[in-house]
């Protein structure tokens, strides 16, 4: 699922297309550690340029997705923005087919002379890197990268401001764009015992996996074949290789996305493919550009979300995990407590053997009026018999009032757990900043995170906008984000005949059918029960019970938590989660 330096050609292409040389840097934003957003300048409108380094999503490509960037750029954006903001376009360049785009641009440094620098975006896997580069008499210096590599990463190959640039070693392979057949099978026919697609892959520059395996089931039908078969199928191989020139230098390439029967991506390729039969369902797009976008948006913003996320979901988990040791220590200190009675007892029968008893006795035998039996009491030497007395019946009132006590403290945080189990599920689920942000302020404030000197307060806070959805039926449906809005759309803004949603015994969100004084049909109870079920712990699950009752049965307990609440009079569905 890699971008091949085939498919970076095509990019570069449309790039060129859209007229982008002579366009100017407009903003810079970099929305996740590995990912740059450039927008520039044209003379017919502004062009959104995502470059990312991702090892899983490394791409080039012009974007239309939305993306949320940090509060305050992180300091790879800050140095992009002094070295580039307002520079000129003068080239993108491609070495090859290889796997690495250049800008070239012409800007103005700090003292106001002209300056050439370019950026070196390069999708080499897990070697991916975005890297700045000047140029200083006639040789490209970094000036820095999105990952800096070190003699500690690479003995090969160093990434560090200050250095000269070397880019990266290539190995002497076929150019798909200028070779011929003949040429093709005489390197492959050296090794004629071994697979026709991995051959394929280590023979020529720029093509990716599902290329070769195409090219091997083209030529022979079946991908699982020697490069001998050339011998007898070197026309049909030949065909292959003459529609991939086509499709680079011609313009006749097509761009499909590959995916499963369930949808999910398998890859994505410009030329329509057969090796997956009936297995696959493929996607056409209209450029190279607008599939890179659709193939990689969604699992970019996802990635963006874990790395945001990451920390507050650490401290979370960091919390629960010392609240239910704290819980386990209580727990044994409460069967401890169990002992309580024997205390009572033993004073019991101390007072009432008193009389034989006399100060600076170690221990005394009694009967039992209990067992029936003789037992021993051990006694304090330096208390007299009454005193002796006391001190166990003050053993007795300790042990109680501490079982009392931790009978409480337990059950108060077992109630903890669930709640940070709600909030870890609802930073799970976030898919924008402000969501975490609004999480992190509901820990501060109920004091298991300290309050940040950026952390936002009560005067400027902006609270979000639940989820919105709208049934079948027209009714309208909200769900809460975290436990704070859970409050909000519960307790303030639904009336009291509207209906309340929440899964059974798991943390989810909060989500309201608002009935505007009609009946809600079956089909929306249903529809807002698969909602509720897919915004919880237990989305993607099947048979997920939700408690559903109308809101003037949901009450919040003195002193709860947030999004805590106590309902009656529902009833409860078995459905399986849907996309939301």
């Amino acid at each position: 699922m890699s971008l091949d330096g085939a498919f970076l050609s095509l990019v570069r292409a449309e790039l060129l297309s859209r007229n982008l040389i002579g366009s100017r840097v407009d903003k810079i934003h970099q929305p996740a550690r590995d990912e740059l957003l450039i927008s520039l300048r044209t003379v017919s409108g502004g062009v959104r340029i995502a470059l990312s380094a991702n090892p899983s999503a490394a791409r080039v490509c012009i974007t239309e997705a939305a993306a949320d960037n940090p509060k305050s750029p992180p300091m790879f954006c800050m140095l992009m923005r002094k070295h580039l903001s307002g520079g000129r376009l003068l080239a993108i360049e491609q070495d090859g087919l290889e796997r690495v785009l250049s800008f070239d641009f012409e800007c103005v440094n700090e003292i106001g002379d002209i300056v050439h620098n370019r950026l070196s975006v390069e999708l080499l896997g897990r070697c991916s890197n975005i890297i700045l580069l000047t140029e200083k008499e006639g040789q490209l210096r970094v000036v820095d990268s999105i990952k800096r590599i070190g003699d500690d990463v690479s003995a090969v190959r160093r990434i560090l401001p200050g250095i000269l640039y070397e880019p990266p070693p290539r190995e002497d392979r076929l150019d798909l764009r200028s070779c011929t057949a003949e040429q093709a099978a005489e390197r492959l026919l050296q090794a004629p015992d071994k697979k026709l697609e991995k051959e394929l892959l280590k023979a020529f520059e720029g093509v990716s996996p599902i290329i070769c395996r195409e090219w091997a089931y083209y030529t022979a039908r079946d991908i699982d074949v020697p490069c001998s078969v050339l011998t007898d199928r070197l026309d049909r191989f030949s065909f292959f290789l003459n529609k991939l020139k086509a499709a680079l230098t011609e313009n006749e390439a097509r761009f499909f996305t590959i995916s499963d029967k369930n949808g999910k991506p398998l890859d994505f390729t410009f030329i329509n493919t057969e090796q997956y039969g009936a297995g696959a369902v493929q996607r056409e797009f209209d450029s190279p550009c607008r599939l890179l976008d659709g193939f990689f948006s969604g699992r970019a913003k996802a990635e963006r979300m874990r790395q945001r996320s990451g920390d507050l979901l650490r401290s979370i988990l960091a919390i629960y995990n010392r609240t239910a040791k704290k819980i386990e220590v209580q727990k044994t200190e409460l069967a401890a407590c169990g002992e309580r009675e024997v205390f009572r007892v033993r004073g019991d029968l101390v007072s009432a053997n008193i009389y034989r008893m006399e100060k600076g006795m170690s221990r005394v035998e009694v009967e039992n009026y209990l067992t029936g039996e003789t037992e021993t009491i051990p006694l304090d030497v330096r208390l007299t018999p009454a005193q002796n007395a006391q001190k166990l019946y003050a053993e007795y009132r300790k042990l109680d009032t501490a079982e009392k006590m931790l009978t409480k403290l337990i059950e108060q945080e077992q109630q903890e757990l669930v709640y940070l189990d709600s909030v870890f599920d609802a930073a799970a689920r976030a898919t924008a900043d402000d969501e975490l942000q609004e999480i992190r302020f509901e820990l501060s404030q109920a004091g298991y995170l300290k309050k940040g000197r950026d952390q936002r307060t009560d005067k400027n806070v902006k609270p979000l906008q639940p989820l919105k959805f709208k049934s079948v039926d027209g009714f309208e449906i909200w769900v809460g984000r975290n436990n704070l809005q859970n409050d909000r759309l519960t307790l303030k803004t639904a009336k009291g005949d509207d209906l309340w949603f929440h899964t059974k015994d798991i943390p989810g969100a909060h989500v309201i059918v608002f009935a505007n004084g009609k009946e809600v049909p079956d089909s929306t109870i249903l529809e807002a029960a698969q909602i509720a079920a897919a915004n919880s712990k237990a989305k993607g699950a099947t048979r997920i019970p939700v408690d559903y009752t109308k809101v003037r049965f949901v009450k919040k307990p003195n002193g709860a938590k947030p999004g805590m609440v106590i309902f009656s009079n529902n009833k409860t569905l078995l459905v399986d989660a849907v996309a939301e």
